[in-house]
């Protein structure tokens, strides 16, 4: 009976205490909302740890009497310790506990998009804009720390990621990548994102293997408010000014939200590189009961700038890597013949419908229109010769990286008078820029003579108009189930053309190709279209090339999710398709057959399927796995091997297939978050397509033979076909919250992206229009090239970070990085890996001296020198009642490395002989070309938040 008693009274003892408890509700300290997930701790004691509720309530339950730390942690506030005393079987209730948020704002928008994002459609393209509002620290880390390297995580490039607007998608048909500049300089009102990393679940969309990124521009969810800020950088611009204000929700049920932005600078970081944006914005929505609300949004964006060169070593050495070749002095100012300009406003209706407590259904409307503009010098002008016919001219090169006018072609064309390669040099260090009055006078020395325009500037167009509708699903099933989907059309009508925008002082240009070959058996080749033939044109009109590309696309997806205690999962699946066609306005003198009108219509079907589980063995120890299959249409451009000229599509052309599995363990506590990945990305039958003019290429198919010249030399299409690439790697990324106010991090990737076959390739060039082969008139097969196990380039394959943070509760901060990377490569030259490397193409067969030993040296793939950068940034804001001012300021790169960010390899040099001889000189005439990142720069922002 004793013992009996003895154990009563052990279990009421246990009883007791376990009643002990800590109950209260978090809210914002400045907004007074509730804070969902906030984490709720014991300090010491792990196994007593809760998130919040969406009314910010918390519970801790079985705390051990006596006094303990109660730990608040949320991403973007401070860290709050509140010391609790507890007696046994107390319930405790702190009512109100508030956390304030770090007033550091936006540096990750302001910094970002505006300078790494700049060449979203270049060789530049980088994933960052995808991942700038990720909690995750090793994104976070790729897109701010990596950023300005090019680092692409996983290896891909952002065709592979999804960005939405409001539930839109926003990536483009053509290249199938997002068009960051159509909403930069509108930081403000994009901040609003929702991230999706990877394959994982999104709500909005099936998504790309990179994830999905949905921007909300919805009036009634930005804080009331205005804020106006002032931004000045050595990067891409040298000042900005945005001017931001909501009304929040009015009584009247309506909201709306303006910002507007300008961004200037006579010159960036390269020379010449001006920048000259604007932006505007606008939301307005009106709540028209409990159900129903409609949201209007309008974004323009126009924006023009600078660009700047890839060179080569050469030339480099001689200027320094902020040497650009396409700026010249014009009556004193800085004149850059490569101009970017963007202008696509776009207009959004969006209808939100909440038709039970349970169920949303948000159909949108959006049209995109306006133009992207390229600009160029041309120097190919001429007349018709009186005699023959045939059209005469032709000017020099004005570029002053021609290789003629470099000392490296004096060295080897000439190695008996070193006097020629020193003047040569001399003259490109004291200048070594565009001589635009020397273009000028030579347009009036032909207009005397009664001649056309010799040089002009034109721009290479693409002017969109696309139409977007679609209805998106949200269904909560009960406590464990919700269910998503979305239908969704495309319409796209894209007009493509270059426009004449300066005579430089002549009268008219004559619009007919200079280059055009075998004039005397096909007198109408030199015509670019022979519908208007010999056509004078002036500044406005359209020559060149003219043709439209009509795109729908209509598709679907539909995903459940599932949460349970221990295991979360999804399944989603998604159906597409997509069509193209051609229809050519001119008919090209070189392909009058299959230029002009209507071509074949394309339709690809693709679908996709993907799962996800989540395993949760405790609260702090998770394991998530991803996989996804993936078919996709081909973009536009990789569609059409030379849509300028003719109807031909790329041969073979199908469906891309993705296949993609990832799996993490991730780690969460109060002071501790970590997250390791390991993945694998297989592609498959994917299309590549490029540009260039090259030497010593044989053309030949069937005893038909190409009309190149004696060295056989070319403009080309280079077109790769049934591409497969393979990337696998590992990713890390823990942080450490050591203290209230310090916390380290730490993040590492590991990759290998890798070629994984031997593609099919095929040039295209007008001067092969003698040539027909199965793949079409002037396209001729060149069988298999040998990429395998070459590296894909495209930023470095290995980073590492190490860093800190400090936070003082005074509302100061600062941190530093210094960030490692290496394993990046040159973009290898396909056509030099093809047959056409060793064939001689007098007569077809191998060069007599083609050493298989040299020639593997000659494509050994360059690897980049390892580099190491070191960032710095802090800030400092202050409250004043309802008002807040702050700044803070960064410096990229502090020790002034230089460090190459890519680059390619010149197909001018196309077979083995060419290359030989170029590389066995001290100085290559057609090297690798290069861009290089940015030196030391800075950037400081200074806002007034009302």
């Amino acid at each position: 009976m004793k013992k009996l008693i003895f154990l009563f009274g052990l279990l009421s003892v246990w009883f007791v205490s376990g009643q002990n408890s800590i109950t209260g509700i978090v809210l914002d300290a400045n907004t007074d909302d509730a804070l969902q997930n906030v984490t709720v701790s014991v300090a010491g004691n792990n196994n007593i740890e809760v998130v919040t509720d969406a009314s910010g309530t918390f519970k801790l339950t079985n705390v051990a009497a006596g006094t303990v730390d109660v730990v608040f942690t949320k991403d973007g506030y401070s860290i709050l310790r509140m010391p609790v005393t507890i007696a046994d079987g107390q319930a405790i209730d702190l009512g109100t506990v508030l956390l304030k948020k770090f007033i550091q704002e936006d540096v990750t928008l302001i910094t970002l998009t505006d300078d790494e994002l700049n060449d979203d459609s270049t060789a530049a393209d980088n994933i960052s804009g995808l991942l700038q509002s990720s909690r995750d620290v090793f994104l976070r880390t790729a897109a701010f720390e990596f950023g300005q390297t090019f680092f692409r995580v996983r290896g891909l490039d952002s065709e592979n990621g999804t960005v939405l607007i409001n539930g839109i998608e926003m990536n483009k048909s053509f290249n199938g990548r997002p068009q960051w500049s159509n909403w930069g300089g509108l930081n403000d009102v994009v901040r609003n994102q929702t991230l999706t990393n990877g394959l994982s679940a999104s709500d909005y969309t099936f998504g790309g293997i990179l994830g999905t990124t949905n921007i909300n521009t919805r009036a009634s969810q930005y804080r009331e408010g205005g804020r106006v800020t002032y931004s000045s950088s050595d990067r891409s611009y040298t000042n900005r000014i945005m001017a931001t204000y909501s009304s929040g929700l009015l009584e009247n049920g309506w909201a709306y939200t303006i910002s507007a932005g300008r961004r200037w600078g006579e010159e960036g970081f390269n020379d010449a590189t001006f920048y000259d944006a604007n932006s505007l914005f606008v939301s307005v929505e009106k709540q028209l009961n409990d159900k129903h609300s409609l949201n209007f949004t309008g974004i323009y964006a126009p924006n023009r700038r600078g660009l700047s060169s890839a060179n080569t070593q050469e030339v480099y050495d001689l200027k320094g890597i902020r040497y650009n070749e396409f700026w010249g002095y014009q009556d004193g100012e800085k004149r850059n013949s490569r101009v970017r300009r963007v202008v696509e406003p776009i207009l959004m209706l969006n209808h939100y419908w909440d038709i039970s407590e349970n169920t949303t259904l948000n159909t949108n409307v959006a049209y995109q229109f306006g133009e992207q503009g390229r600009s160029r010098l041309d120097f190919g002008g001429t007349d018709i010769d009186p005699g023959s016919g045939f059209p005469i001219g032709n000017a020099a090169n004005p570029s002053p990286t021609y290789y003629q006018k470099l000392p490296s072609y004096f060295r080897r064309n000439f190695p008996d008078n070193p006097l020629l390669a020193f003047q040569a040099q001399e003259a490109f260090v004291n200048d070594g820029q565009i001589d635009w009055q020397s273009l000028y006078i030579a347009n009036q020395n032909n207009l005397v003579a009664g001649g056309n325009a010799i040089n002009i500037v034109y721009e290479d167009r693409t002017d969109d108009r696309q139409f977007t509708a679609n209805s998106i699903l949200n269904t909560v099933i009960n406590d464990n189930i919700t269910v998503n989907g979305s239908v969704n059309f495309t319409s796209l009508v894209s007009e493509n053309f270059a426009e004449l925008t300066d005579l430089l002082g002549a009268r008219a240009y004559l619009d007919v190709d200079p280059f055009a070959s075998d004039l005397v058996n096909n007198p109408g080749a030199v015509q670019n279209d022979i519908n208007n033939p010999n056509r004078l044109i002036t500044e406005g009109d359209r020559f060149r090339y003219n043709f439209e590309i009509r795109s729908n696309t209509i598709g679907g997806f539909a995903q459940a999710q599932f949460k349970y205690k221990k295991v979360d999962f999804f399944l989603a699946g998604s159906v597409k398709n997509t069509t193209y066609q051609r229809e050519g306005l001119y008919r090209n003198g070189g392909f009058p057959d299959n230029s002009f009108g209507k071509g074949e219509k394309l339709s690809f079907t693709g679908f996709g399927a993907k799962g996800g589980l989540t395993y949760k063995l405790t609260g702090r120890h998770l394991f998530d796995f991803n996989a996804g299959y993936v078919t996709r249409a081909p973009s536009i451009r990789n569609t059409f091997s030379n849509s300028r000229e003719n109807n031909n599509i790329v041969p073979g052309i199908t469906e891309e297939k993705i296949t993609s599995f990832d799996a993490s363990y991730i780690y969460r506590s109060p002071i501790i978050k970590a997250r390791l990945t390991g993945y694998y990305t297989k592609m498959e039958d994917a299309n590549e397509i490029s540009f260039f003019y090259a030497d010593g290429v044989f053309a030949s198919f069937d005893g038909q033979n190409a009309n190149t010249n004696l060295n056989g030399q070319a403009f080309i299409q280079e077109v790769l076909q049934g591409v497969d690439k393979r990337h696998i790697g590992g990713e890390l990324g823990i942080e450490a919250q050591v203290t209230s106010t310090i916390k380290l991090k730490g993040v590492a990737s590991v990759g290998q992206f890798t070629y994984d076959n031997n593609p099919n390739l095929y040039i295209s060039s007008e001067n092969f229009a003698e040539i027909t082969s199965e793949a079409g008139r002037g396209v001729v097969p060149l069988g298999q090239t040998n990429l395998k196990d070459y590296k894909v380039a495209g930023g470095p394959q290995r980073a590492f970070s190490l860093g800190f943070e400090y936070r003082d509760p005074d509302y100061w901060w600062f941190g530093a990085s210094s960030n490692f990377f290496s394993n990046a490569y040159i973009d290898i030259s396909p056509l030099q890996r093809s047959s056409n490397f060793y064939t001689d193409f007098t007569d077809g067969q191998v060069f007599n001296d083609y050493d298989p030993e040299l020639a593997r040296e000659l494509l050994r793939q360059e690897q980049f020198d390892d580099y190491m950068l070191v960032n710095l940034i802090g800030g400092k804001s202050w409250k004043f009642g309802d008002y807040y001012v702050g700044f803070f300021a960064s410096i990229n790169n502090v020790f002034d490395k230089e460090y190459k960010t890519g680059g390619f390899e010149q197909g001018r040099n196309a077979n083995f002989r060419e290359l030989r001889d170029d590389s066995a000189l001290e100085t290559r005439v057609f090297g690798n070309r290069y861009w290089y990142g940015r030196g030391r720069t800075y950037f400081l922002n200074v806002y007034f938040r009302f």
